[in-house]
């Protein structure tokens, strides 16, 4: 058992299958864009495989030179295709509050566009101390290194790599792409069935009473 008592414990989660079920939301934009652009993407396929920056994606629908002009397209049209119909995963709110319940704080670090990653949260009243978009994998160790994050919690490979790049430990749940085997062999260093578990978890983490 671990006792954190020389400073704020900061928790950071990862957004998409990890605080909210991104899938709807997605899946509904992509059909947009693909409407729009008159390209085929196949929206069912581009949700089996959350996580990874935006630009990863489009590269299997779109050329690489108009990628990036794509993807500020995708990003304009998110909002009002992809906020409403995305719900909180479960546990999601009670994770937070196990946080803020221990004396900690809760940061959100993603690879999504930072805007509409607010807008997620904003709309499903969940309410980080920070919210900290665009990072990926390895990347997110900047946000947990400058947050003092000590834990990171997500659903992704890219996640535990984020995690253990910082020193952070590594929180995995199985509820995105990858499941518990592949979480474990990335170096997870507590895998979850989802959120739900987490705040039981966390107080025998750190001893704090219930």
């Amino acid at each position: 058992m671990v006792h954190m008592t020389s400073r704020v414990l900061t928790v950071g989660f990862d957004l998409d299958m990890t605080l909210i079920d991104s899938r709807p939301g997605i899946h509904a934009c992509y059909q947009a864009l693909s409407a729009r652009t008159g390209t085929y993407i196949d929206a069912d396929l581009t949700i089996t495989r959350l996580g990874p920056p935006l630009a990863e994606e489009l590269v299997n629908w779109f050329p690489a030179e108009q990628v990036e002009a794509v993807a500020d397209v995708y990003r304009e049209m998110y909002p009002t295709h992809a906020i409403a119909p995305t719900p909180a995963m479960a546990g999601a709110r009670e994770a937070i509050a196990a946080v803020r319940e221990a004396g900690g704080r809760a940061i959100v670090v993603t690879a999504k566009y930072e805007p509409n990653a607010k807008l997620h949260l904003s709309h499903l009243g969940i309410e980080p101390d920070a919210v900290i978009g665009g990072l990926w994998a390895e990347g997110k160790a900047e946000a947990l290194r400058e947050y003092d994050a000590g834990i990171y919690v997500g659903d992704h490979t890219g996640d535990v790599r984020g995690a253990r790049t910082a020193n952070a430990l590594s929180v995995a749940v199985a509820t995105g792409p990858c499941d518990a085997d592949e979480l474990r062999e990335a170096g997870a260093d507590v895998v979850l069935t989802d959120l739900t578990e987490f705040p039981s978890w966390l107080v025998g983490y750190t001893g704090a009473p219930r």
